[in-house]
């Protein structure tokens, strides 16, 4: 099964949606990643459920695309996380179609974020949208079995957990973790690769995960063996912030390169 192809914000993060849709149909993607709140203080984001104009215009753009959005970033759950905060963003998605929002973890009360979470995906559920909780190793989800664990608290079908290429590699996570995690909360996963050896603190794990991220194939990660542990077909979004590479190779020969080097990735090898 060919697995869905998904561009992701912050592959291509200072290019504005409706651009982000204009590449994604000349290099070969099914699928868009949209950030609408940012990652961090001062970075880039596009709040289109803050300007109905806007939101407007993306959705008729996308009545006339055969790219479809598949996810919105990002809601950290802090300590005074508040779910109906995000009631716009999730009204904006479901008019989008999106199917899922990226969900990080930033409580350190462990108890607390877990509730918190609960809450999240069942306010995401009323708009048909999955809370796929990300993983990330500075994070208070550090790693693949953290996130199982506070995910397995909720209930209803919104229930989701993000396996990120990067973050597998950089965490505790092993491929029994993966293999563990119930198949009906993987919805989409992120493709990159990384360097070797991996950084041992916690702000260059940060600077290469949001800025220098490798095509895959050119680093240490073990993508097969992550890639044969998931679900066949699952949908893949290639989160590649490298803007040295791509400014030295230019949008279009930078995101043929990185669609490539994906399929080649995730097509499984025939044996003889």
């Amino acid at each position: 099964m060919t697995a869905p192809l998904g561009l992701a914000a912050l592959t291509v993060l200072d290019t504005p949606p409706l651009q982000h849709i204009d590449l994604a149909e000349r290099h070969g993607f099914d699928t868009i990643g949209l950030r609408l709140l940012p990652a961090a203080p001062g970075t880039p984001a596009y709040p289109l459920h803050e300007d109905p104009t806007a939101l407007d215009e993306l959705v008729r753009r996308l009545a006339d695309s055969p790219i479809e959005v598949f996810d919105l970033e990002i809601i950290r759950i802090g300590a005074d996380f508040d779910p109906g905060h995000y009631v716009p963003l999730l009204e904006a998605g479901a008019r989008l179609g999106a199917k899922a929002v990226l969900v990080g973890g930033d409580d350190r009360d462990r108890a607390r974020l877990t509730d918190s979470y609960a809450r999240l995906a069942e306010l995401c559920g009323h708009y048909g949208i999955v809370a796929s909780l990300e993983f990330m190793p500075w994070t208070a989800v550090p790693d693949a079995k953290a996130a199982v664990e506070i995910v397995s608290q909720a209930d209803g079908p919104a229930r989701s957990v993000l396996v990120d290429a990067l973050h597998v590699d950089r965490s505790s996570t092993t491929v029994e973790d993966l293999a563990a995690i119930p198949r009906e909360w993987l919805h989409y996963a992120q493709m990159c690769d990384g360097s070797d050896p991996v950084p041992n603190d916690d702000g260059e794990l940060i600077r290469q995960a949001r800025e220098e991220r490798l095509v895959p194939g050119t680093g240490g990660i073990d993508l097969r063996g992550i890639w044969a542990t998931l679900p066949d077909g699952l949908p893949v979004s290639i989160e590649l912030p490298n803007e040295p590479l791509r400014q030295r190779m230019g949008d279009d020969a930078w995101l043929d390169t990185i669609v490539s080097a994906t399929r080649r990735m995730i097509t499984p090898k025939l044996t003889v």
